[in-house]
């Protein structure tokens, strides 16, 4: 069964362009041009996945993304856009995006990341993780530790989720920043160990005993 795309840009030449792209790789492919009609088409068509620039009239890109997590849909966002400073990568990912894209961009990338993004929500999208007493469903994204119920934010959700799948596996600080960020950062960037940090304190919220374990001068393992 073909994919629905749902292609958000207020430029009507990147749509079009986006339109031919992805329609010749048999998807589906509904346009908008701004935010509050990315919203409506969303409800409307219920896409697979949807491609969107950040800068809309009236609400933004980021604005969409975050009423759509608010409202608890987990689409896969795909954004795009001309702004490639590392604060602003870090917030689109921050607000619940699942990629990011710069402007100018290869088609042969796009339809790259596109498929990649529809591939992970299949495999996610009724999977339970499970390691020690802490448990994650990836379709409805709760996670527990025991009987209690931790809630996470977008990234601490992925950031989780990665931990789950290989536990007692020393993971490197670049294959982390790879899997939940899909991008290499520059310079001496804190975020990893700013949402490790998060996450450790939901874990262990009621004084349980720490899973997440730094591996000095390598990364961190997810382990008993």
């Amino acid at each position: 069964m073909k994919a629905n795309l749902l292609v958000v840009d207020d430029d009507l030449h990147i749509t079009g362009l986006l339109r031919r792209i992805l329609a010749y790789e048999g998807y589906n492919v509904t346009v908008a041009s701004s935010g509050d009609e990315a919203l409506s088409r969303t409800l409307e068509y219920a896409p697979d996945l949807i491609v969107l620039d950040i800068m809309l009239p009236g609400i933004d890109g980021l604005e969409v993304v975050q009423r759509l997590r608010s409202a608890g849909d987990n689409v896969p966002i795909l954004l795009l856009t001309a702004r490639d400073a590392v604060a602003d990568r870090v917030k689109g990912f921050d607000v619940g995006a699942d990629d990011y894209l710069i402007k100018p961009f290869a088609p042969e990338e796009l339809v790259a990341r596109v498929k990649a993004l529809l591939r992970r929500n299949q495999a996610e999208r009724h999977e339970i993780l499970r390691y020690a007493d802490v448990e994650l469903d990836t379709g409805t994204r709760i996670a527990h530790r025991g009987p209690r119920e931790i809630e996470l934010s977008p990234t601490e959700y992925e950031l989780l989720a990665l931990f789950l799948r290989r536990p007692r596996q020393v993971l490197t600080r670049d294959i982390i920043m790879d899997r939940v960020w899909g991008m290499d950062f520059e310079g001496s960037s804190n975020v990893l160990e700013v949402y490790v940090g998060y996450l450790r304190t939901k874990l262990e919220a009621n004084g349980e005993s720490r899973l997440i374990h730094t591996v000095r001068g390598i990364g961190y393992v997810f382990k008993e």
